[in-house]
């Protein structure tokens, strides 16, 4: 249903490609005017996809888009009111800055004083006034990417589409094109859709982000919400640095993670329910320690003359100590990772350096703890089929049982077959493995890697393991028959 308020509204929209894959899965999102909204995501998520949707250049296999309240799903790139920046900007070479710019203009076949007034209006409008009879070729990068930029803005779009234009110039040019883009929607104060892989530049340019994986939205929300309040672990993990780990929502408040047990300010999980916990680096508190275990008192005393600013708060916290690994100096604060007593890996940042070797202690306030439902728990879920010869079939895979596990169940019977996820060995030689693979995603935990391994028939197992892997790697999957429990099918 169109709603007025919305200048782009995109509803349940899927595209599937000839060879049978999505690249989207049904994706909704309502902008309104005078946004400035950017899509975020890794390569291959759909980021792109959604926004030549919009545009026009690929039309939606389901759902339907919306501008201005009118479906146009099926509706031509040119009769649309967007126009679109893209990553190698499109210039004409046989063209020079002035004939590139005009050439929408030119071919509504407005007068030539009007375009001489819209041309330079919008070269100024991007600094490129006294560029107009150069050749494309002989201009910089970001010098291309604002003579695109103007050619987009020309024709008084009421959207502008931006597919990663700054991807191709250095740092300081990107981050100075970052300002002026900024400063230029606010100027021009039509909507602006931007796509990006680049997180910090997501978090700067942006009024709300789209978080994409793999053809899905993640979460929406703005710069503050995504960064501080992530809904899922992907989210969590890509935005940013973030310490994740597995959990114990003990009761409202009360959360359990590295063995202890944690003040936080999260309600709502249920009790004893497996959840999730994100803690950014610069939010936990780190000193070197004095002793075994440091008393608050003497954490007070250090205050007095360590840290005269209070960076370690007062507060009766539960903390936790380890040793300092590594040491980072990263130009603004010191990355470190540290390995506590009971061996799990934290990464903190601090404007102090803690030398490797360093014995230290941590803590973190209750409001910097962001507990999240887990999106898998402990064990994979399949259907699958009892077969004649003592085995089962899943995963399009025949493997081994045990006898207890098949006694209650006859050949052909459908089942329900569980895989804990600490239970799946992978090989480094996929023939060593009943199935072979793919490592798609890798998150880490701590104290141990959550995996997600995409199997060449599509399925996806979640594996927990310590052994290292990269993302890419080939694997052979194995499993014991002691490992596969099977039900009926309710």
């Amino acid at each position: 249903m169109a709603n007025p308020d919305y200048i782009i509204q995109v509803n349940n929209v899927s595209k599937q490609f000839e060879d049978g894959k999505y690249a989207l899965r049904d994706v909704s999102l309502s902008v309104e005017r005078g946004e400035f909204v950017t899509i975020l995501g890794p390569s291959g998520c759909g980021k792109t996809t959604l926004l030549r949707c919009i545009a026009g250049f690929q039309v939606a296999s389901e759902g339907d888009i919306l501008l201005n309240g009118e479906d146009v799903t099926q509706t031509p790139p040119h009769k649309r009111p967007v126009n679109t920046v893209f990553q190698k900007y499109a210039l004409f070479p046989h063209l020079n800055v002035f004939d590139n710019v005009a050439f929408g203009l030119k071919l509504k076949k407005l007068e030539k004083e009007t375009i001489d007034k819209k041309v330079k209006a919008a070269l100024k409008m991007v600094g490129m006034t006294d560029y107009e009879y150069r050749d494309v070729d002989s201009l910089s990068g970001g010098q291309q990417q604002r003579v695109a930029i103007a050619r987009a803005i020309v024709n008084q779009p009421e959207v502008l589409l931006l597919d990663e234009p700054l991807a191709a110039l250095d740092l300081k040019m990107r981050k100075d094109m970052q300002l002026e883009l900024k400063d230029m929607h606010k100027k021009l104060g039509i909507t602006f859709i931007y796509v990006t892989h680049d997180q910090e530049e997501a978090l700067t340019l942006s009024d709300r982000v789209v978080v994409m994986n793999e053809g899905r939205i993640q979460q929406i929300g703005t710069p503050t919400d995504i960064y501080n309040e992530p809904q899922n672990c992907f989210v969590a993990d890509f935005i940013g640095e973030s310490n994740i780990l597995s959990a114990t929502m003990i009761r409202d408040r009360r959360v359990a993670f590295c063995d202890q047990e944690f003040d936080c300010i999260d309600e709502g999980f249920g009790e004893n329910a497996p959840v999730d916990v994100v803690i950014r680096p610069e939010d936990i508190y780190i000193w070197e320690s004095r002793s075994k275990r440091d008393s608050q008192a003497s954490i007070e005393a250090m205050q007095e003359d360590y840290d005269p600013d209070d960076r370690i708060p007062k507060g009766n916290f539960t903390k936790w100590y380890g040793t300092v690994e590594t040491c980072i100096f990263k130009g603004v604060h010191y990355e470190m990772t540290v390995l506590t007593d009971n061996n799990y890996e934290f990464m903190v940042q601090d404007y102090h350096e803690f030398k490797p070797g360093t014995k230290v202690g941590m803590l973190v306030k209750p409001e910097d703890i962001q507990v999240i439902r887990k999106e898998h728990y402990l064990y994979n879920y399949f259907e699958g089929e009892v077969l004649k010869n003592g085995k089962v079939r899943f995963l399009g895979a025949d493997w081994d049982a045990t006898d207890a596990q098949l006694e209650p169940f006859a050949a052909g019977d459908k089942v329900q077959v569980r895989v804990p996820f600490r239970e799946i060995d992978l090989q480094d030689y996929e023939e060593h493995g009943t199935l072979s693979g793919e490592v798609h995603f890798i998150l880490y935990k701590g104290n141990h890697y959550n995996l997600t391994i995409r199997t060449d028939e599509g399925d996806d197992l979640f594996v927990y393991t310590q052994d290292v892997w990269d993302k890419g790697d080939r694997v052979g999957i194995a499993i014991a028959p002691e490992s596969i429990f099977l039900s009926k099918i309710e």
